[in-house]
């Protein structure tokens, strides 16, 4: 069996940083789950001494055996301290963080922020050395097994700061943030609760609600099921547990969209009673508009508003197909923007769906055509 070493070295994004950390010390990560682990294998990457803990053991020792950390010892004198844990929990386990190490800075990677700032808040708490934060980054499946130390490389992670917080300790959460490899961005908890509610509660539960319709599906109909239901339903594999927590936890603001929402959806189906009434086929057509004024404002690659332009490509369902289609386009001077991969049901082929600048489109076409390559169509015609 290989050491836990080896295995530590060999995690996707786990290799040891050329670049200085910003942090020094002991960091202290309770919760040593999907976000807590990575935390630790990201901050370990950079040489940082990492503790952790759990109420978990099981959960504790599979995070230490996989190296995103060491156990606590009691002469631990941790600077910051990384608390981890399930919304319904934060509140205790900072209030019991603070007490205990009175010289240390606690943050949170909740994904709510102001049920657990109110919390503290009520108790009484003295919360001058608690700065909370959310890092905008997961994966479909928890635990940590499934944590990566480049799970936050070029992510938003975002910290409250108030009138009260001491700008060294601001400067330790946002260290955090940077020797991770994420963008710290500042935010008030109710502007980080209004923002989460549009841009990830609310798409969980419409993506479950649609999701929610395949189950009783007949086997003839998903047999059709295209990147376009993939696309729309892919979170919806997330924890229900955990959604109960944080939707309940956010629920004004995420009530509130769901409301304009569920009036939106109500305007088109009404529209579509009767396609060829006036105005029916204008109702829709904004509808389709306004979505594609909104897909425009999303930040693209490296947080620019860019458009590409797409083309699918098939690939033969053999191994080395794509690494040689990838190698191809770097020939050709090519520049990949994005990937997407479809495997067509009971065919030996995928798609590709890539995503190249506009001024690249046509060379790339071309240019795989000539090498062999079967074009399965341009998007953007």
């Amino acid at each position: 069996m290989r050491s836990t070493s080896v295995d530590a070295a060999r995690r996707p994004g786990s290799e040891r940083s050329a670049v200085a950390p910003r942090l020094s010390g002991t960091v202290r990560v309770v919760g040593a789950g999907l976000l807590g682990a990575s935390v630790g294998h990201a901050l370990r990457a950079k040489g940082i001494d990492v503790v952790l803990t759990d109420s978990s053991p099981a959960q504790l020792r599979l995070a230490v055996d996989y190296g995103a950390g060491r156990l606590a010892a009691e002469d631990d004198r941790p600077r910051l301290i990384v608390v981890a844990v399930p919304p319904d929990v934060t509140a205790d386990v900072v209030q019991a963080e603070l007490a205990q190490y009175p010289d240390a800075v606690v943050t949170d990677v909740a994904s709510v922020k102001l049920e657990p700032f109110r919390e503290l808040q009520e108790r009484g708490v003295d919360l001058a050395r608690y700065i909370g934060s959310h890092p905008l980054a997961g994966r479909e499946r928890g635990g940590a097994i499934s944590a990566r130390a480049d799970l936050f490389i070029g992510r938003p992670w975002v910290v409250c700061r108030d009138g009260d917080t001491a700008a060294a300790d601001l400067a330790l959460v946002e260290a955090l943030a940077l020797d991770v490899g994420a963008m710290p961005l500042e935010m008030t908890p109710e502007e980080h609760d209004r923002s989460v509610a549009l841009t990830s509660h609310v798409p969980q539960v419409v993506a479950s609600l649609l999701a929610g319709r395949l189950a009783e599906a007949d086997e003839a109909s998903l047999r059709l099921s295209g990147q376009g239901v993939r696309d729309t339903t892919r979170i919806a594999a997330s924890a229900p547990e955990l959604w109960v927590q944080i939707l309940g936890a956010n629920a004004g603001p995420v009530v509130e969209i769901l409301d304009s929402l569920a009036a939106d959806l109500r305007e088109v189906s009404d529209a579509l009673r009767d396609p060829g009434a006036a105005g029916a086929r204008r109702v829709v057509a904004e509808t389709i508009r306004h979505g594609n004024d909104g897909v425009d404002r999303l930040p693209g690659k490296h947080g620019q508003n860019r458009r590409f332009e797409s083309l699918v490509v098939m690939i033969d369902d053999t191994p080395g197909q794509l690494g040689r289609l990838f190698g191809e386009l770097g020939e050709l001077g090519v520049n990949v923007e994005d990937l997407r991969l479809e495997h067509s049901p009971g065919a030996q082929f995928g798609l590709a769906e890539i995503s190249v600048e506009p001024a690249s489109l046509h060379g790339a076409i071309s240019g795989l055509q000539e090498r062999g390559w079967r074009i399965a169509g341009n998007t953007n015609d």
